[in-house]
């Protein structure tokens, strides 16, 4: 065979410059897990060498200031750290009664006896205006005042009393004497098997178990 045709491998002398100490020192920072990046801060856990990258709180009476700690360490102190430490049963049971108002103060939504609103109401005399839960110092309902009526109606009970051709201040006798005569009217059984009317037995039903839910009837 020719020499023109034998094979020649091209770069057989390939030199490799050995890292210099200062590229090794780079390269094992960068492999190091441990060494911290830039605007990181260490773990102020003592011996720890870590990235301080969570906050554990320092005190309970400094709100706001906190440790920087690695995960590990920030776990290990939140799970010793006692918020109530140092406190009484009788000063716990107070912090959670403070804790419903977020700590901070409160006063009474009630005016004093010296306002101008208790004293208009002292020289326009009893019964012009009643004052039931005192918000102004006018003390307790006056006594003369009518009673209100405790029954109340929503629409879905107007309804049913107007589908039983009833008003709003029917009771329950009543209620279920109108239901009866309803009921017998509208049935098939008790009319000859006419059946033009179970529309408005069904409706008839419907609001007498509404009402009865309601505690009406």
């Amino acid at each position: 065979m020719s020499g023109a045709f034998q094979y020649r491998p091209k770069f057989v002398d390939i030199r490799v410059r050995p890292p210099s100490p200062e590229e090794d020192d780079e390269r094992a920072r960068e492999e190091d897990v441990l060494h911290l990046k830039a605007g990181e801060k260490p773990c102020e856990w003592p011996g720890c060498s870590r990235a301080g990258d969570s906050r554990a709180p320092k005190s309970r009476d400094l709100p706001g200031q906190f440790y920087r700690f690695c995960q590990g360490h920030a776990a290990e102190y939140n799970r010793n750290w006692n918020y109530f430490a140092g406190m009484s049963p009788a000063e716990q049971q107070q912090w959670a009664k403070d804790a419903v108002t977020g700590h901070r103060p409160t006063w009474q939504f009630k005016a004093s006896r010296f306002s101008r609103e208790a004293a208009a109401q002292a020289s326009k005399g009893p019964g012009a205006w009643t004052d039931p839960f005192s918000i102004f110092g006018g003390g307790s309902r006056v006594k003369d005042a009518p009673a209100a009526d405790a029954r109340r109606l929503g629409k879905m009970e107007r309804q049913a009393l107007a589908d039983l051709d009833l008003d709003d201040e029917a009771d329950k006798k009543a209620i279920r004497a109108r239901y009866t005569e309803l009921l017998k009217r509208c049935h098939p059984d008790a009319n000859g098997g006419d059946r033009s009317a179970e529309q408005r037995l069904q409706r008839v039903i419907l609001a007498y178990k509404t009402l009865k839910k309601a505690g009406l009837a």
